[in-house]
Formats: structure tokens, sequence, C-alpha cells
């Protein structure tokens, strides 16, 4: 990899990851762990993706590419998932699983 876009990479990625930081201890504590977490876990998956889309554009190793691709469909689909469950419990869902919103396959076959 060339010198210029190795230290564009490298910025790039020192950006995400500080925005990725940010972001997850921008709510701060509700004193719920289920909504902490899962507050915490979406701005940390879409660090995930954020990475993957850099190394997309600056990587050039076809399997890591590849990985990178993988990890943008699986984390985007958990992002989704993480949302719509966040948004049940802060309206008071506390529910059995059956109310967890399905990862759209992601986890392997139903059972």
């Amino acid at each position: 990899m060339p010198a210029s876009s190795a230290s564009a990479f490298a910025k790039e990625m020192d950006l995400g990851m500080r925005k990725m930081m940010e972001d997850m201890h921008r709510p701060g504590y509700s004193g719920d762990a289920d909504v902490d977490f899962l507050a915490m876990m979406i701005p940390h998956h879409a660090g995930a993706v954020e990475m993957a889309r850099l190394v997309l554009i600056h990587g050039r190793d076809a399997a890591t590419r590849r990985l990178a691709e993988e990890i943008i469909a699986g984390q985007t689909a958990e992002i989704e998932a993480m949302q719509r469950r966040l948004a049940m419990l802060r309206k008071g869902g506390r529910s059995a699983e059956e109310d967890y919103p399905a990862l759209g396959g992601t986890r392997g076959p139903a059972k």
C-alpha cells in the first residue's frame, strides 16, 4: 500500500474509532443494563461497519475484502435488530424472547 494511502487509512480509522467511542458513551448509563448494552453496542457495530468500509476503499487483499463485505452485511442486520429491540425496551417492553427482532438469518437456521 502506498504511504499516502496508508496514511489516509490510518487517519480515517483513527477518526472512526474516536467517533465510535464518543457515540458509545454519549447516552450515559440509564441504570437499565439491557438498554445500556444495546445503546452502546449499536455504535460499536457501526464502528465495525465503518472499519470494514475503509478496508474496502484502501485494502487490496481479496479475502480481507470479502470478510469486510460480510461484516458490513452482518453488522448492519444486527444494528437494525438492536435498534428495534432498544425501541421496544424504551417503550416498556419486557416480554418473552418471541418479541426479539429476528436477525434475518445471520445466526443460522431457526430452531
